[in-house]
């Protein structure tokens, strides 16, 4: 006889979750215990959702509809009217709010017995011990950034004397019509930075188009932040989340635009091209919301095995899903202990080097600081720093490191340390 955990009334809703909590099945771990000893840690699982968007609205409100009592969602953005097409949980008398505090007032006004509670603020802002409460931390996020820093940071929590210092980290993402799913174990299993080369940067667009002819308002805007922010912003630190930013460059981009009769420059579109957003498809929103979900179900109930570890969906020409299980790296500069090996043309300069960090698939590092173990070859602040290192950026790289040579690298947008080890072609 099917056992269940709570008042009769309240657990109706989640007869159809109880069938795979209340007994066994031919694929459960070992330990699963059936019935009320696994809904009870489903319920008591504190789980924290980043982002509240298209994938973060589905995301809560699968969760809630799941089983899972207390979520946590963290976001920094405020609803613009752009959203209401597919971020469902979202009214037009909810633009100008926070996203996490609408989406969890919205998803607890339908289900009474789920407490969600909303920060809005960037991930950044918290420390360890803030994500160390949670069991499991699945991500909705559109920003390679943002993955990359709360990757790293759930590396660096793992103490081997502490089972509980793991915190897996779920995954979602989506591109258009494309999307994936995965499942990270902090320092067990391949993590974001071993599958950077997956998510390869744009295409850059030649300075000289965007210095002197400009032909798509995408121009205008890539103008804006590469030229104008250096002419008129020099020493600020662009921040892609940072409203009065974004207004800015938008404004520089609509009078660029205005002065080539381009149309088509919007708040919505500076944003999309500065911070490298896709549009989204709420069809693949809603799919890929699923498989994380699913994925989090399990890792809180142990009733079936996780994925290992990657999902693939794609839904333009016709509907596939592909998994597999990406390995492991040994030079992750994050999960590893090895340098990543970069082959380099030893007479390029030192500052087509930098540049080249910012396209290469395995680096994408906006603004690097440079150092042997025996001198610093280039420092992007203090300025003092800068105008020091400044006359290496003409230098050969023959000139200034040895074939085969570790460099240490680092980005004010993570937290880590990255390690390269330079061989020259022959």
């Amino acid at each position: 006889m099917a056992v269940h955990h709570g008042t009769g009334n309240a657990r109706r809703r989640y007869r159809y979750i109880d069938k795979f909590l209340n007994k066994a099945g031919p694929s459960t771990d070992p330990d699963f215990v059936p019935g009320a000893p696994t809904i009870a840690t489903l319920e008591e699982s504190k789980v924290l959702v980043i982002g509240a968007g298209g994938l973060g609205c589905e995301i809560l409100k699968n969760l809630a509809m799941s089983g899972f009592k207390d979520i946590h969602v963290i976001d920094m953005d405020t609803i613009d009217v752009s959203n209401l097409n597919r971020q469902f949980l979202f009214r037009k008398d909810d633009v100008g709010k926070s996203k996490a505090e609408v989406a969890a007032a919205c998803v607890m006004e339908r289900c009474k017995d789920v407490k969600i509670t909303p920060f809005n603020g960037k991930i950044q802002d918290k420390y360890e011990d803030f994500y160390m409460q949670f069991k499991i931390i699945i991500c909705g996020l559109d920003s390679i950034e943002a993955r990359r820093w709360i990757n790293a940071t759930l590396v660096s929590m793992v103490d081997m004397d502490n089972p509980e210092s793991l915190k897996p980290l779920v995954d979602g993402g989506t591109e258009g019509f494309k999307g994936q799913a995965r499942v990270i174990l902090p320092t067990l299993t391949s993590c974001i930075e071993c599958q950077l080369d997956m998510h390869a940067p744009r295409a850059a667009v030649p300075l000289c188009t965007l210095a002197t002819i400009p032909r798509q308002p995408e121009h205008c805007i890539e103008w804006a932040k590469i030229i104008a922010w250096e002419e008129h912003r020099k020493g600020v630190v662009l921040d892609t989340d940072d409203p009065e930013h974004i207004t800015w460059l938008y404004d520089q981009a609509l009078n660029r635009a205005k002065e080539f009769s381009i149309p088509g420059v919007t708040y919505q579109l500076t944003q999309g091209v500065v911070k490298n957003i896709i549009p989204a498809i709420a069809s693949t929103n809603a799919i890929v919301a699923a498989a994380c979900c699913n994925e989090a179900f399990k890792l809180a109930t142990t009733c079936n095995p996780n994925l290992a570890n990657y999902m693939m969906y794609t839904g333009d020409d016709a509907i596939y899903t592909y998994t597999f299980e990406h390995e492991q790296k040994p030079d992750c500069p994050v999960c590893g202990n090895l340098a990543k090996t970069i082959t380099v043309n030893p007479n390029h300069t030192l500052l087509q080097f930098i540049e080249s960090l910012g396209e290469r698939p395995e680096a994408q590092l906006k603004k690097p600081t440079l150092r042997t173990e025996s001198t610093s070859l280039y420092f992007q602040s203090p300025p003092s720093l800068e105008e020091q290192t400044r006359p290496n950026l003409s230098k050969r790289l023959g000139e200034l490191v040895a074939d085969g040579e570790e460099i240490g690298v680092s980005d004010p947008a993570f937290t880590i340390d990255f390690k390269f080890k330079l061989v020259f072609e022959s």
